[in-house]
């Protein structure tokens, strides 16, 4: 006999963003099931996150997104709704915000004056420092400008700065010091709050019937729902396309696959108690941060100079990290920060980025009724995690209990914490491309 499972939603998809869109359709009295391939939360793109909590996007509503994710951040207990539950039976761990602060480092492709515009339209507490400023506060920063990018085995890679950068400087910037516990926590929480999370449960067919959707799994059993949201991460292009969903979308999505690395912090470059602050080097090429232990996290911020290793299968991703990408990424990272170990021996994660064309996620409906996407999400999306989670619960609420066309009239969601209004409409799946998209991790 087949079994049936029912519910009033469905989030396939338990990474970092399905879990918060779970948390809050479970909040607003939804009956939750939530189908992921993995054993667990957060074991896809979710665990290989660098999980950089910042604030400078291309956009204001996007920028207005990371600020009030960061309070949410900041109070991760009172977010998840854990005060006032105690004593739990089992109580969990809780991933840790890390306040570090960020640095920006100027670039041509990314002007500091209109960054400064949006940061401070948003009230986000930011200032810019010249050149000289920024070598007196953080003197282990080679200042140079090296733009543009470079491959690091081409001799003028090396090259003498002509020029001396200076920086956007946010000081409430940080990163939580566990992306997959963090995921784990949105879990846990959408689980008090009565939401069903089934694991190993691959979705092979999607078929709309009726009022309800019809999802079947690998193991046999079958799903039944009238709102499914799509939140699978690298693999969510291909489930959309399993459903038959997507052909208006003017937003393409595909999967790439990513390097982070990790080393230890540079002598000097903050301590345990006070960490330096993390840096995003479009200039060179890179991005780095803390983390515990004086950990040195880098990552790449995708040069035109460097191969791009899109793929067409997740699941057949190599997981090893490459030496290549390591030296690559490492080298540019130790041309900012002299003072910087390369070890011969790398060490890593791997993870697969479900890139939109603009690197600007996708929080919408679809075309086919009942059917919902948290998608492309390029990397850059574990700091709005909860935010999202509301987003699409707003969404959701408007199109299915309002009638409201999302599409003409787009909901506009007011952030508990900072006031922001920010307009959904900015992450449509039929928006217009953001030509103001570095097309890189920064978004």
């Amino acid at each position: 006999m087949t079994t049936t499972l029912t519910a009033d939603a469905v989030v396939v998809g338990s990474g970092v963003i399905g879990s918060a869109v779970a948390l809050e359709l479970a909040r607003a009295g939804r009956d939750v099931l939530v189908l992921d391939k993995a054993g667990g939360p957060g074991h896809g793109s979710t665990c290989a996150s660098s999980a950089v909590i910042r604030f400078l996007y291309s956009t204001y509503d996007t920028v207005a997104t990371s600020w009030e994710a960061k309070f949410m951040w900041e109070q991760w207990a009172e977010h998840l709704g854990l005060p006032g539950r105690e004593p739990l039976t089992d109580p969990p761990v809780l991933s840790r915000f890390h306040r570090t602060g960020m640095l920006h480092l100027d670039v041509p492709a990314v002007p500091w004056t209109e960054g400064m515009r949006l940061l401070e339209s948003a009230g986000v507490p930011c200032e810019h420092l010249g050149p000289d400023e920024l070598a007196a506060r953080f003197p282990h920063l080679d200042t140079g400008a090296y733009w543009p990018n470079k491959p690091v085995a081409d001799d003028a890679f090396w090259d003498d700065a002509e020029a001396r950068l200076g920086a956007i400087h946010t000081p409430d910037a940080g990163y939580m010091d566990d992306p997959r516990l963090a995921a784990d926590n949105l879990a846990y929480a959408a689980r008090l709050h009565g939401a069903r999370t089934t694991y190993r449960a691959q979705v092979v067919a999607a078929e709309r019937r009726g009022s309800l959707w019809h999802l079947a799994l690998a193991d046999g059993r079958r799903v039944e729902a009238p709102v499914v949201v799509n939140a699978a991460g690298p693999w969510s292009g291909a489930f959309n396309r399993m459903a038959g969903v997507g052909a208006e979308f003017t937003v393409g999505v595909r999967p790439l696959r990513q390097e982070v690395h990790q080393v230890a912090q540079p002598v000097g470059y903050g301590t345990e108690e006070a960490p330096g602050p993390g840096v995003f080097d479009i200039d060179l090429g890179t991005y780095m941060r803390p983390g515990p232990q004086q950990a040195w996290v880098i990552g790449g911020t995708e040069p035109e100079c460097d191969p791009f290793d899109w793929i067409e299968d997740p699941d057949a991703v190599d997981d090893h990290v490459s030496l290549a990408r390591y030296e690559s990424q490492v080298t540019r990272a130790a041309r900012r920060l002299p003072e910087l170990r390369v070890p011969n021996r790398p060490s890593g994660v791997v993870g697969v980025y479900d890139v939109a064309d603009d690197w600007t996620p996708i929080y919408d409906r679809t075309d086919a009724d009942g059917f919902y996407v948290a998608m492309g999400t390029s990397g850059n999306q574990f700091k709005n995690a909860p935010v999202a989670g509301r987003f699409l619960a707003a969404i959701i609420a408007a199109v299915e209990d309002g009638g409201v066309d999302h599409d003409r009239d787009p909901v506009v969601h007011r952030g508990a914490h900072t006031g922001l209004d920010i307009d959904l409409a900015a992450f449509s799946r039929i928006r217009a491309v953001n030509a103001a998209s570095t097309r890189t991790v920064l978004g």
